[in-house]
């Protein structure tokens, strides 16, 4: 279990380092050079210690990655300006989760079941509830459709690629492969890169063609300093060093001890959002993301 409890608290403190780096960087770039770092360091495994490349189903994997890490992060790195950490958090992996068995459904004939069906509804109902607005918030309703837009974007990124994931393992069995959780990993980043990129190349070309200022600007190398700290700290405690935690606590506990752990993600934000932003959630808010993690507790457990 304390593996599992490892991977929550990394996958809360990535969203944080998430949200700060894009204020210093801008979404894009923020994203990108995230998945840069984490590149680098799951090459270094999968190369060294790894498949790298290999295990038959790259191509599956890849996929995957251009879907999840690619698609939905693009997506949430979009929603964090509009919505904050903790809401982001909060759509992002409770949404995933009805959105996986839904598409798992739709294209692996997958059944579901009535209780399961039932967590769906109590996850999606939460979900409302803690995106209602609050008295104190001042951001303007746009913004706010907005990031609940691309929110809702980024949780169907993340169980699509989830479930291309299910089915590259499944490939991967039937060829008589086994594949770690760092070269799958790996392999996923690879087509997230390739997707991340280019919103990066569009933003660096729309700059290069504005007018250059008479006087030096641009960001100050402070500035700079600190982006690239929370940048490094969310390659590390997301795609690398709590994607670890987590396939390690897969191999050494049921997925049904481990998935319901990791579910509580967008509760244990609430405290490093309240710490870090001051961000103080209502009673709406609270209530509607226990209803939504519990249903996300159920909807795992149920799951055979």
């Amino acid at each position: 279990m304390l593996p599992a409890f490892i991977a929550a608290c990394l996958f809360s403190a990535s969203i944080i380092a998430a949200d700060r780096s894009a204020r210093l960087l801008g979404s894009h770039a923020a994203n990108f050079w995230r998945v840069v770092v984490a590149v680098l360091l799951l090459g270094l495994w999968a190369h060294g210690f790894g498949r790298g490349l290999g295990g038959g189903v790259f191509l599956l994997f890849f996929l995957s990655g251009c879907v999840g890490f690619g698609f939905g992060d693009v997506a949430l790195f979009l929603a964090l300006p509009r919505l904050g950490p903790r809401l982001s958090a909060l759509m992002i992996n409770c949404l995933a989760a009805p959105f996986a068995a839904a598409i798992e459904w739709a294209w692996l004939g997958t059944r579901l079941s009535p209780m399961q069906s039932l967590c769906g509804v109590l996850i999606l109902s939460g979900v409302a509830l803690a995106l209602l607005p609050e008295r104190r918030q001042s951001a303007p309703w746009g913004a706010r459709a907005a990031g609940i837009g691309f929110g809702i974007i980024a949780a169907l990124g993340q169980g699509g690629g989830a479930v291309l994931s299910r089915k590259a393992y499944a490939l991967a069995a039937d060829l008589g492969e086994q594949i770690d959780g760092g070269t799958a990993a790996y392999q996923r980043i690879l087509g997230g890169l390739v997707i991340v990129s280019i919103p990066m190349l569009w933003a660096t070309l729309r700059q290069s063609l504005k007018p250059r200022p008479a006087a030096p600007g641009g960001r100050c190398p402070d500035t700079r300093s600190a982006a690239a700290k929370w940048v490094i700290l969310n390659g590390l405690a997301g795609p690398t060093v709590g994607v670890a935690a987590y396939q390690w606590a897969l191999k050494t506990t049921p997925a049904g001890i481990v998935l319901p752990i990791t579910a509580t993600t967008p509760l244990l934000v609430i405290p490093f959002t309240y710490w870090f932003e001051g961000d103080r959630p209502g009673v709406y808010s609270l209530a509607g993301a226990l209803a939504a993690v519990l249903g996300v507790i159920g909807l795992t457990l149920t799951t055979g």
